[in-house]
């Protein structure tokens, strides 16, 4: 019988190291290989956790083929992107689609993604919504904005620090009344998350600078949810639960 290699799909922590699953952790020290999209980045968090299974890169400009030749010799791989799930918005999924098309088995170790985290926190409809991975930075984009001011569901996609003024303009133009929900740097020790219409959460953002860093998840509230006649809210993640180091604190 021809030896067939195993994919294992790993979700990794998006923050906070605490959040890595036990099985997580045993399917990377027992594959043989763990394919990193950034294998600096990884060495960090298998640093931590004492994992010394050999790295390799698999990166948006990879051949799947690579990772073909390991799995063709009945080796088991590990792929793990740069934080939460693979091949969600990530070059991890042309790797899967190679795998489920050679015959290669391939199975997940579920766990954290910035999109369940952000649409389990939003407080908007969540039975059905659209996930739309990043913006177009220029071309299409307007196009975009016009097609999420008709959406009936919800709508959530990932922003940079460098574009997230500029959504909030755009979304004034385009849906005004719309309730908006932004995560920046969930699980973290920054983590803070704003609701309001566009404009209210530019007034913060405007007057709070500092706060246009790290990574944001953005969530749309559907076209008849509702006008936003509240503050924005801001919470910041509190001390008493976790330090720098992502232990959780007795305090």
């Amino acid at each position: 019988m021809k030896t067939v290699g195993k994919l294992f799909v790993v979700a990794t922590p998006i923050g906070n190291l605490n959040d890595i699953s036990p099985r997580a952790i045993e399917t990377l020290k027992n594959a043989d290989f763990v394919a990193a999209e950034d294998t600096r980045n990884f060495a960090k968090l298998a640093a931590k956790l004492e994992i010394e299974t050999k790295k390799i890169s698999f990166h948006q400009n990879s051949d799947p083929e690579k990772i073909g030749k390991i799995l063709r010799a009945g080796n088991s791989v590990a792929l793990v992107s740069d934080a939460g799930t693979p091949a969600i918005s990530d070059p991890g999924g042309k790797l899967v689609q190679f795998c489920t098309e050679n015959n290669f088995l391939v199975a997940p170790i579920p766990g954290v993604s910035a999109v369940s985290a952000a649409l389990s926190v939003a407080g908007f409809p969540a039975d059905r919504f659209e996930f739309l991975g990043f913006l177009p930075a220029k071309k299409g984009r307007e196009k975009t904005f016009r097609e999420i001011a008709e959406k009936k569901i919800t709508v959530v996609f990932f922003e940079s620090p460098r574009r997230i003024l500029k959504f909030l303009n755009s979304a004034i133009e385009f849906f005004p009344e719309r309730k908006i929900f932004v995560a920046r740097e969930m699980t973290k020790i920054f983590e803070q998350f704003y609701r309001g219409t566009a404009a209210e959460i530019l007034q913060i953002f405007t007057e709070n600078p500092d706060q246009i860093r790290g990574e944001f998840c953005v969530v749309i509230a559907p076209e008849k949810f509702g006008k936003s006649n509240a503050v924005p809210q801001i919470f910041r993640r509190q001390k008493s639960l976790v330090d720098r180091r992502g232990k959780i604190s007795r305090r």
